[in-house]
């Protein structure tokens, strides 16, 4: 493993804007944590509202020759910024851990799902097509035509710090947009890294800029109020996303919207349990539950509950917990104090309304935001874990008697990102998988995330889809030309 002191020397911190490392007006900085130790790693520029203007200036000034450039051209940098990304796959892995916490296997696993992004739309870049057709009327022909939106701001969120960033850049620079980033406060460093090697793989200056800072709002509402953005895209809680969405109203500013999620786990009495329980582990744990689609509600029918829950403690009682970049660790800390604040706070409540903990349920002493990962039975309806998303390594379990009820319980709340079904019945499955209202099911199986396919949610949970081949059409106006 790489020197921590040697990578942290070598990183960018000042704001990347036009292609280069910029110090924030004013000089201003802010810290970067450690979440395993509490320990500051160095610290970033602080970008304001000037430094939003800049960036901003620099986009428009790049869009029009972007927009210009060959799709082959912008697949081929496309094509070489995965390559760097793979090249550098130690730096990424390491300094996701050091900086957002999760286990150093869980942070090479995302940089290979999050360069993939990069090399999927390389190769949509190519594949924008349009249509001719005569009109039905006999009165002339249709044309239809696709082009980039224009330049857009992308605001992205801790979890995963490399992912979440390449599955916007990447679909934005392949139908040719420009684009401004705010990453999380928390994680900034992955992104400043990314822009570095965005520009070592040849993109032009302006196409990219990446502003980190400690006030969102001073920086980002300036640029909503300016004509000259295009579009915004945004991945994180429900309640920022309205916000968002009622400033983007104001000019009717193009928005796609990746929110909250309180993902339904259901198995029924026909379930493979050994599967079962194998998915949840995955469903739940992967990042240490810090995920948009992580499985919050377990509703298991009864005639097999205490079997699964038994199991499911067993598996989460015997999970390593510990920092990030030990041999060995299966669950890294949470984000923050704050986090891990809520995290006991909707534990405390379930138990105190009746439910039974079976594992886990307290912090773990020492440095660093540790949670022990809990199983909570026989939880209340009334519970607030059952309708909070909880972005922690908590499972809550229910009980129900039938399908209809199991569908009924699953689609009880406002979100609608992703949900679960266990089923060894094929029509059931099917049947199931229908019903919910969700915009991802995952069927007998408990990792859903896939490049190839499109990423998001119905209700509250969002709007517009990420990845797959409908990723690139966020990204692109379509235009209709009226030929006599």
């Amino acid at each position: 493993m790489r020197d921590v002191a040697a990578l942290l020397a070598s990183l960018p911190t000042g704001l990347w804007v036009a292609g280069e490392q910029v110090p924030a007006t004013g000089g201003r900085t802010f810290p970067v944590h450690n979440p395993a130790t509490g320990e500051v790693l160095v610290e970033v520029a602080d970008a304001s509202a000037a430094d939003g203007a800049l960036a901003l200036d620099a986009a428009v000034r790049a869009q029009k020759d972007w927009a210009a450039t060959p799709s082959r051209v912008r697949a081929e940098i496309l094509r070489r910024a995965w390559e760097l990304v793979i090249e550098r796959r130690d730096d990424f892995a390491l300094l996701m851990t050091l900086e957002m916490g999760k286990p150093l296997a869980e942070s090479y696993g995302e940089v290979t799902y999050g360069a993939e992004f990069l090399r999927w739309f390389a190769e949509e870049a190519v594949r924008v097509n349009g249509r001719y057709t005569h009109s039905p009327s006999g009165n002339g022909r249709i044309l239809v035509t696709k082009q980039p939106v224009g330049p857009t701001l992308a605001i992205t969120p801790w979890n995963f710090p490399l992912a979440m960033g390449t599955r916007k850049i990447a679909p934005a620079f392949a139908a040719g947009c420009t684009m401004v980033v705010k990453p999380a406060a928390e994680t900034p460093l992955t992104m400043l890294l990314l822009g570095q090697v965005c520009t070592d793989a040849g993109l032009p200056p302006g196409v990219l800029s990446i502003l980190p800072t400690s006030a969102a709002a001073q920086l980002t509402d300036p640029m909503f109020a300016d004509e000259r953005l295009r579009k915004v895209t945004f991945t994180g809680s429900t309640g920022v996303g309205k916000l968002l969405l009622a400033q983007a109203a104001t000019r009717v500013l193009r928005s796609s919207m990746e929110l909250g999620g309180n993902a339904p786990f259901v198995v029924f009495a026909d379930a493979d349990l050994d599967a079962a329980v194998d998915g949840a582990m995955a469903a739940k744990m992967r990042n240490t539950g810090e995920a948009c689609t992580a499985a919050n509600r377990f509703h298991v029918d009864n005639a097999v509950r205490e079997e699964f829950t038994a199991a499911l403690a067993a598996r989460m009682r015997a999970l390593k917990v510990g920092p990030g970049h030990l041999d060995g660790t299966e669950v890294g800390p949470l984000i923050s104090e704050k986090q891990r604040g809520t995290v006991i706070s909707l534990v405390q409540d379930a138990v105190a309304k009746g439910a039974v903990l079976t594992t886990g349920g307290a912090s773990l002493p020492g440095e660093g935001y540790f949670f022990e990962p809990t199983v909570l039975a026989d939880v209340p309806a009334d519970a607030r874990i059952l309708r909070e998303e909880v972005f922690g390594p908590v499972a809550a379990i229910t009980g129900f008697d039938g399908e209809d009820e199991g569908i009924a319980l699953a689609n009880n709340t406002e979100f609608g990102l992703a949900a679960y079904v266990y089923t060894t019945n094929l029509d059931r499955a099917f049947r199931v998988a229908e019903a919910l209202e969700s915009g991802m099911v995952g069927i007998n199986r408990g990792i859903i995330s896939d490049v190839a396919a499109p990423f998001g949610g119905v209700k509250e949970s969002g709007l517009g889809r990420e990845a797959g081949t409908e990723g690139i059409d966020e990204y692109l106006e379509t235009k209709y030309l009226a030929l006599q």
